[in-house]
């Protein structure tokens, strides 16, 4: 090299990602040999990376191979839903629960559709970040799954759909007299909304009857708001409102009270998952426990023993029960 000339900048993945016209987590997997790439692809970034005159460094490949002791959990919500849906906090508690003791951590990320939740696992997944993921809540035609078992990264999934916990809560409210119950759910792409829909629908058709409504929602304080205005605003209006979380049923409850309802006097409402917000209002919240700490501690054992580690693995075996409070009576 003569004076005063500069050597040219090394090659990097990203520049053979580029011109093979593939992910960066593509040419990881085709040189970690993992995940499913196929031949043709396979041949493309080799045939890309000679030309180049790129190969993985003997210390990143090593360091890729090294478990990170981190686990991620991509979670569809923006900040402020997040900030308001204690039932993640609840779930962060119990995964921490059995990680943090063994010396792993949570990686939390937020994305807002799922391109971007796409990208961030393909990037954690090329960058070698993390030795596994926590999927939370099963949707229709979920593209997680596949997308993981392609990336090579062991997952456990969350979320799964129970009905029994709002059957007992359709149940309960019959048993008392109601006639005219409403329904404030979910959105209609993630499976337990549609599952649990289903059997309250079938609950209340097993007594002839029907719901007043089912308003779907995205979980934000202003859309349950706004759901139990309209729901009150009904002739006749409903005597009973279920929620399908505690944080909108907190809501609805003030919602009624700011109307001048009384509850349970004129409104009965019902929430689900039994976090600690229940028990502090007035009138306390009668509640679903489905037992969110312990799915979470349960999901985090699953995924430490798919990374290797020897952890017992006994499934979450409570089913979701009703905890009847204040905030439901008579007709």
């Amino acid at each position: 090299m003569s004076p005063g000339t500069s050597a040219a900048p090394r090659p990097t993945i990203k520049d053979v990602a580029a011109e093979a016209g593939v992910s960066t987590a593509a040419v990881s997997k085709v040189f970690n040999n993992t995940g499913r790439i196929s031949e043709p692809t396979r041949r493309r970034v080799l045939e890309t990376a000679g030309r180049l005159g790129w190969s993985p460094s003997a210390s990143a490949s090593a360091l890729r191979r090294a478990r990170t002791r981190t686990v991620a959990m991509v979670v569809r919500r923006p900040t402020d839903v997040l900030g308001t849906d204690l039932h993640f906090s609840e779930l962060i508690t119990g995964l921490e629960s059995e990680l943090s003791p063994r010396g792993y951590g949570l990686l939390l990320h937020l994305a807002g559709d799922v391109r971007e939740e796409t990208a961030l696992y393909e990037r954690l997944a090329a960058e070698g970040r993390v030795d596994g993921a926590v999927l939370t809540e099963h949707r229709a035609d979920d593209p997680r799954p596949p997308l993981l078992e392609r990336l090579g990264l062991p997952a456990v999934l969350l979320g799964t759909a129970h009905g029994s916990g709002v059957s007992e809560a359709a149940r309960h409210l019959l048993d008392l007299g109601h006639r005219r119950i409403a329904y404030v759910t979910g959105p209609t792409g993630l499976l337990h909304t549609r599952f649990r829909r289903q059997v309250f629908e079938e609950t209340l058709a097993s007594a002839d009857l029907a719901p007043v409504a089912v308003l779907h929602t995205d979980f934000t304080e202003a859309a349950a708001t706004a759901a139990t205005e309209r729901l009150l605003a009904l002739e006749p209006r409903p005597t009973a409102i279920v929620f399908a979380n505690d944080s909108m049923a907190v809501c609805g409850i003030g919602t009624a009270q700011r109307a001048g309802l009384s509850v349970p006097a004129d409104l009965s409402v019902v929430g689900y998952d039994n976090l600690p917000v229940g028990s502090w209002i007035h009138p306390r919240l009668t509640t679903v426990d489905q037992y969110v700490q312990q799915a979470g501690a349960a999901a985090a054992r699953a995924l430490l023993a798919r990374c290797g580690e020897n952890v017992p693995t006994e499934p979450l075996t409570g089913q979701p029960r009703l905890v009847v409070r204040e905030s439901t009576g008579p007709v």
